[in-house]
């Protein structure tokens, strides 16, 4: 939530458009096959055999589960057969975690947005039965103390900006849904990996015609039209539309052929989990020479760490002592690279002079606040590097893409799962859509709904993200001065900093200056 680039961002949403939409589609679009809306629904075969799915999810993490409970929570899609391919045992878990354990350093940062849809899918119950940290308040701000940004949920009329939830109490309450939808959610969920994958082809021969019995030829013939895929446990399932959840490295979209666009970042990302004396209720977030480094609350007196740097600083910090760790983040968050930003008469004349475009905010009141000292590192560091891919393509015939098998961003605003859900959100819909009307879910003109909603969202994000990681990664001078009124402005005006609160919370599908 921090303000936006935007030059930085519309040329990084330029590259990202002019890339993915530079090679035609291998597999014709065009309208929807399927019957008329008169007719009725589509329904599974009863004659199908149990190796025979409507939807196959292959991967079975935050995102993927979140398609495989919303397909399985609408009314019009309840009763297709779908199953969770993934080998991971966490897939097995599904009791409440308890909340007075050690918090897991993976955590995700959910927007009002993501929340809704997990209401909506009837798993937000359960993850309040678990350890999670809703926030009201989040603190912005730069090395150079020139200026800082609060942000505050009153702002928009809201009671939070967002909730801060552990990544396996996320998956273990989309789990606990699942459990409550599916009399036997062990027929669900198929705890193999994925070997290969095979797409129907016009010109597969599916055996002569007089020489197989009927019921044969007519299996055949179906089949023949589906997804073929063999699992490692030596298991063969056939499947209407295959959805590809299995993270940045997809092995279905290296199967598929789909290309991406991207790069590296000279940084990565050092995870981590540190205690405080006191309970800690807003997000913090300080940009350093070598990147962003932010404090997330989590629920009693812990608070979650994400600290970008180069790979050789992120080396140096995961291997050095607890005590010394605990030193470099207080030293980050506090005196440590510049001064801290000090309200003076300039800043009040600069809130008088911004006041005239609109409404204040309440946050615009709010002065420069000290974060939370950290007494001690409980968890183990992780660090991993950081880069930016997107799809050329998110589906092709009875295959779709979601989360980070379509795309990747920056961590800095922690957009990158929220995005995922919106794109199982928005692929649920889509499927239910096409039930409605009899047609055939894996048909592309269908699926290419899917992809027009979530590719423009999508890109703009990581255009803003990508922006964000450019502008705040060059220590010189007239930059830093830009930045500065960038601060001020985001801080003062308060439609800019509303526009900015609303778009990073899911409730806009806009870019901020557009």
């Amino acid at each position: 939530m921090t303000p936006t680039p935007a030059r930085a961002s519309a040329a990084a949403a330029h590259t990202l458009l002019r890339r993915t939409s530079a090679s035609p589609r291998r597999i014709r679009s065009g309208r929807p096959r399927g019957p008329s809306p008169a007719r009725r629904r589509e329904r599974p075969s009863r004659r199908a055999g149990d190796d025979e799915l409507d939807v196959a999810i292959v991967g079975g993490g935050m995102v993927g589960l979140a398609v495989a409970c919303a397909l399985s929570n609408m009314p019009l899609t309840k009763h297709l057969r779908v199953a969770v391919i993934d080998s991971n045992p966490a897939l097995k878990s599904m009791n409440y975690l308890k909340k007075d354990g050690i918090p897991d350093s993976r955590v995700s940062t959910v927007t009002p947005a993501t929340i809704s849809f997990f209401r909506d899918i009837g798993a937000w119950e359960h993850i309040l039965q678990q350890r999670h940290a809703f926030f009201g308040k989040m603190q912005v701000w730069d090395y150079t103390g020139l200026g800082y940004t609060r942000y505050n949920a009153r702002d928009v009329s809201k009671e939070y900006l967002g909730c801060v939830v552990e990544n396996k109490v996320l998956c273990n309450s989309l789990l606990l849904r699942l459990q409550e939808q599916k009399e036997d959610i062990g027929k669900m969920v198929y705890p193999t990996r994925l070997v290969s994958l095979a797409f129907p082809s016009k010109s597969r021969n599916v055996g002569v015609a007089g020489l197989k019995p009927p019921s044969t030829e007519a299996e055949e013939l179906r089949r023949s039209n589906l997804v073929k895929l063999d699992l490692s446990d030596g298991q063969t399932l056939y499947s209407k539309l295959v959805v590809g959840a299995d993270g940045s490295k997809s092995n279905v979209r290296q199967i598929a052929g789909i290309k991406t666009t991207g790069w590296s970042y000279p940084q990565s990302a050092i995870i981590c989990t540190v205690e405080h004396t006191a309970a800690n209720d807003c997000a913090w977030q300080r940009f350093l020479p070598s990147g962003p480094i932010a404090l997330l609350p989590i629920g009693d007196n812990f608070s979650n760490i994400v600290w970008t740097m180069s790979p050789e600083e992120a080396s140096r910090h995961k291997s050095m002592s607890s005590e010394d760790f605990v030193m470099s983040v207080n030293r980050a968050l506090d005196f440590g690279y510049g001064p801290h930003p000090n309200s003076s008469s300039l800043d009040h004349y600069v809130e008088r002079l911004f006041s005239d475009f609109g409404g204040t905010a309440a946050s615009t009141k709010e002065c420069f606040e000290v974060p939370p000292r950290a007494i001690g590192l409980i968890s183990e560091r992780m660090a991993f590097p950081l880069s930016l891919m997107h799809s050329h393509d998110y589906v092709s015939k009875r295959l779709a893409l979601v989360g980070d098998a379509a795309h990747t961003v920056h961590p800095l605003a922690g957009q990158g799962v929220n995005l995922g859900f919106g794109d199982a959100a928005a692929l649920a819909k889509v499927i239910s859509e096409g039930v409605s009307v009899g047609a055939d879910i894996g048909d592309l003109s269908l699926l290419n709904r899917y992809e027009t909603d979530r590719k423009a969202a999508n890109i703009a994000m990581a255009a803003v993200l990508d922006g964000f990681q450019k502008m705040y990664s060059v220590d010189f001078g007239p930059l830093n001065v830009l930045r500065a009124a960038a601060f001020h402005g985001a801080q003062y005006i308060s439609p800019l900093k509303k526009n900015i609160i609303s778009y990073a919370m899911g409730d806009s599908k806009s870019p901020l200056f557009s």
